[in-house]
């Protein structure tokens, strides 16, 4: 089974990101998750693209951008002409998310679309062929280091049946609250991207913490 760990750089030192990245690149990393917020959308201000386009030079890992944002319609050309491998919005922000989908995936980059814990599942079900990845968020968005909501599990698991029913390959990503303690349970629900960022950029060896999500992440499948 292949699960990718994409550390976030929201919990990363700002003032040293291409070091924090080259850090986990180094440990197996495989992409890199960067969380772009607009203090309305959600209630915190973070990076745009100037700092995806400063990615893109220090690292060859996809890039992963997460726009928890309004009207990301607006900023989705500026983030992939900056690098970005992978666009994801969020249902909540979007009117028309099958033509912003189909705009995305006509810039060559994946299309993703994230729900929060409160958005049910089944509202993408109309636009599941069209999305590359689907994310759940396990917290509620804005902030790094907050604790896992426990029945993000349960929506992991109508994640895949819905993808599955409307024969979509869209990778499952989980994102908030992601660590040691509930990796092989997030996949062995059907998740196979897995976000984390106090638990890697927030422990004292990043690396080490990078490896340790991996081997916890594969358990489900060794047992």
């Amino acid at each position: 089974m292949s699960i990718r760990i994409a550390p976030s750089i929201l919990s990363a030192d700002f003032a040293r990101l291409a070091d924090a990245v080259a850090t986990v690149e180094a440990a197996g990393a495989d992409q890199i998750h960067v969380d772009v917020m607009d203090g309305h959308f959600v209630p915190n201000i973070t990076i745009g693209p100037p700092v995806v386009a400063a990615l893109r030079r220090v690292t060859r890992l996809p890039l992963d951008v997460h726009l928890m944002i309004t009207d990301p319609d607006r900023y989705i050309d500026a983030f992939a002409s900056a690098g970005a491998n992978i666009i994801t919005v969020h249902a909540e922000a979007v009117i028309h998310l099958h033509r912003t989908l189909t705009h995305i995936r006509k810039l060559n980059v994946r299309a993703g679309v994230a729900i929060n814990p409160s958005t049910p599942v089944d509202q993408l079900r109309d636009v599941a062929r069209h999305i590359d990845v689907l994310l759940v968020m396990s917290v509620n968005p804005g902030f790094g280091g907050q604790s896992f909501i426990d029945h993000s599990v349960i929506k992991v698991e109508e994640a895949r049946n819905l993808l599955t029913r409307a024969g979509s390959p869209a990778d499952i990503e989980v994102d908030g609250g992601v660590d040691e303690g509930n990796a092989a349970t997030l996949v062995k629900a059907g998740a196979t991207m897995l976000v984390a960022g106090a638990s890697i950029f927030g422990r004292p060896d990043p690396a080490a913490a990078t490896r340790a999500l991996r081997e916890a992440a594969l358990a489900h499948a060794a047992r």
